[in-house]
């Protein structure tokens, strides 16, 4: 849901957008004049705006460039009956999205919004990617991770292919993000592509978009990310999990930077870097004819290896320091430390779930623990608070039906945990197929990046 503003002084143009907006789930706005939209675009926050080139008292152009002067990431589309393509380039160059002539079709407003939209999402994530120092910076100083360090700075000045291996939950997308940070193309999209949890039949999709019609459920044309990506770099996480038809394409866009959506005919050349990570033993895949050698090929060019938290304990204190600064301002709960027979503890611990289960257990202690200092004993409380399998508590309301979801629920979890995640290996631990267990875990609002 997106909100949209409509910037037309023909009442019919207004009422048919607003229709089809609105059919899309999206907020709509209108206004009939420029001076309307300019106090409306001065005190709310658009995702889009449709602007009429010819407005009754200010030129469209001056809309637009307010709008993208004051909220950049928003998308703006003009629209006209008779504009010139002198006009048009000129919109371009301001920063508009796209140009739409008048009358719209119904299609090409529907793939225009949705386009549109992506970019929009993209953009903001971006910068929200640059203003969060905890998405953006890597603690830490063992001799591991000062190397990582070291090879991501040397990765970041070129365009090479780096791929990233390690267990869940170690911190690989935070290396894939300080590279995209420190590279060149970082003021360009970065997208993110979690193999594991897009299902077989729809990756070549997500991945290279689609033709309107293509297949059931493709109700309009769609771009895929390798598209939504040119220009700057691509994150294929879990890559070891893409099916094998998927994996042919992607090596052709490795060799050829080039291909074509699902359905149709017209070749697409990008210009994208691909980081890919996997947590995976990479040659038992292979071996397993699961992966690709050719593909682990061109994608290992640099090779950057990310070990568990048990391999680099020493830099626990300060992951702890950095996590405790966070969640004191972000919760508003006043400075915290932890004492020294507490961070014994979490330097003795195994921590199967790496770098992500010590944050959420950092984050619990230092809302739920209300004295300043924080204690061995409550860590281990809060820790085996969160790895104890708990019986459903039987109430009046409970049911039978509740309790099978309850229990299939935590059987879920606790199987994904086991298994750092790895939804292929957990669906082949479960005896279900990949997609219903894909099903499931968006069924019971389970989060599988934890």
């Amino acid at each position: 849901m997106a909100k949209v503003l409509i910037v037309d002084d023909e009442p019919n143009i207004l009422k048919v957008l607003s229709q089809i907006l609105q059919d899309e789930q999206h907020i709509v706005y209108e206004a009939s004049d420029g001076a309307s939209a300019q106090d409306f675009i001065a005190k709310n926050d658009i995702d889009l705006a449709f602007v009429d080139l010819w407005l009754p008292d200010i030129d469209g152009l001056e809309i637009l460039e307010g709008i993208k002067s004051s909220q950049p990431d928003a998308a703006v589309i003009m629209i006209s009956g008779h504009a010139s393509i002198d006009v048009a380039v000129k919109a371009t160059k301001m920063g508009a999205y796209d140009f739409m002539e008048k009358p719209p079709a119904y299609d090409r407003i529907v793939t225009i919004t949705r386009n549109a939209l992506e970019t929009t999402m993209l953009r903001k994530e971006n910068r929200t990617l640059k203003t969060q120092g905890d998405d953006g910076e890597m603690i830490g100083l063992s001799p591991a991770l000062t190397e990582i360090k070291e090879t991501i700075d040397r990765a970041a000045s070129t365009n090479a292919r780096v791929f990233i291996t390690g267990p869940n939950g170690s911190g690989k997308e935070l290396v894939a993000r300080a590279i995209y940070n420190k590279s060149r193309r970082s003021g360009r999209p970065f997208v993110k592509v979690n193999c594991a949890a897009i299902p077989d039949e729809l990756i070549e999709s997500e991945l290279f978009g689609h033709e309107k019609g293509s297949f059931t459920g493709a109700h309009a044309k769609r771009l895929g990310k390798f598209e939504a990506a040119n220009g700057g770099t691509i994150f294929l996480d879990e890559i070891c999990d893409m099916s094998l038809s998927a994996q042919a394409k992607v090596l052709r866009v490795l060799q050829e930077s080039e291909f074509e959506r699902v359905g149709a005919n017209e070749t697409i050349k990008v210009d994208v870097r691909v980081i890919a990570a996997t947590n995976v033993d990479v040659q038992k895949a292979i071996e397993e004819n699961l992966f690709r050698e050719d593909l682990y090929y061109r994608l290992n060019v640099i090779p950057i290896h990310v070990p568990p938290l048990i391999e680099r304990t020493s830099d626990i204190p300060l992951l702890v320091d950095h996590y405790l600064r966070i969640f004191s301002n972000e919760h508003g709960i006043g400075d915290k430390s932890i004492s020294e027979s507490g961070m014994l503890f979490l330097k003795s611990y195994p921590w199967p779930g790496n770098v992500r289960q010590l944050k959420n257990i950092i984050e619990r202690v230092a809302i739920m623990v209300p004295d300043d200092t924080i204690n061995e004993s409550d860590i281990e409380k809060y820790i085996e608070s969160a790895d104890t399998f708990h019986d459903l508590p039987l109430t009046e309301k409970s049911s039978l039906k509740k309790a099978k979801e309850q229990f299939e629920k935590e059987f879920i979890i606790k199987t994904l945990n086991s298994l750092n995640m790895n939804v292929t290996m957990a669906a082949k631990e479960l005896g279900i197929e990949r997609t219903n267990l894909h099903r499931k875990i968006k069924q019971y609002n389970i989060d599988t990046s934890r």
